[in-house]
């Protein structure tokens, strides 16, 4: 079962499992908390720590609840490995970390103009989304099941409904608690970055 798994995937993996343990740790809590991703305008100074510009990138690696952690690294589990094999290491390693940096961007874009917040964001999402959309354009006749609703569709279809879904949710504010423009942000990053590879790739053809 573990064989599946890539290094870099591997690595993301233990480091967010390792985190996840250090934050029941009450004497490296505020350690944990520097880590999160702080807005840069709090609506409540009182109750938040400053922005700091590495939080850009440690957020991606902070959850606090055990759900939010496994949901995260299961997704990364299930798309990771492929798109890890189809990129190489370094691009991977690449492509993962401007997705996480892009939805970052896109949530501190949103909670300094639409929707101020005290509250910081944490998590893996933003880069597994940016790797859901790599994988839906790179495999998207690939079958996948869900468990809800229990019915197989194909990739492309399942990462387009989901990006329509975090859309909406966003743009409405319903779901409350769930930072879904840092999803659509990853997702952005990603797509940017495999437009400047594809005219790099056209560029050296052409040259």
């Amino acid at each position: 079962m573990l064989g599946n798994l890539t290094p870099t995937v591997r690595t993301i993996l233990v480091i967010n499992v390792l985190v996840f343990l250090a934050s029941s740790v009450p004497e490296l809590q505020r350690n944990i908390d520097l880590l999160s991703l702080w807005p840069l305008h709090s609506t409540n100074p009182l109750q938040s720590l400053p922005f700091a510009p590495w939080q850009l990138i440690t957020y991606g690696f902070v959850h606090f609840e055990t759900w939010h952690l496994f949901t995260n690294m299961f997704a990364l589990y299930m798309f990771g490995p492929d798109v890890e094999r189809l990129l190489g290491t370094r691009r991977f390693q690449v492509f993962y970390g401007t997705c996480i940096v892009g939805a970052a961007l896109a949530q501190q874009l949103v909670t300094s103009t639409i929707h101020p917040t005290a509250v910081a964001t944490v998590g893996a999402s933003g880069g597994i989304f940016g790797v859901l959309l790599c994988f839906g354009m790179a495999y998207p006749q690939r079958r996948l099941m869900l468990i809800f609703p229990p019915i197989p569709m194909p990739a492309w279809l399942f990462v387009t409904l989901y990006g329509v879904l975090e859309l909406y949710l966003g743009v409405f504010g319903l779901n409350q608690g769930v930072a879904h423009f840092a999803h659509l942000g990853g997702m952005a990053a990603g797509y940017l970055l495999i437009l400047y590879w594809r005219h790099q790739a056209r560029q050296r053809r052409v040259n």
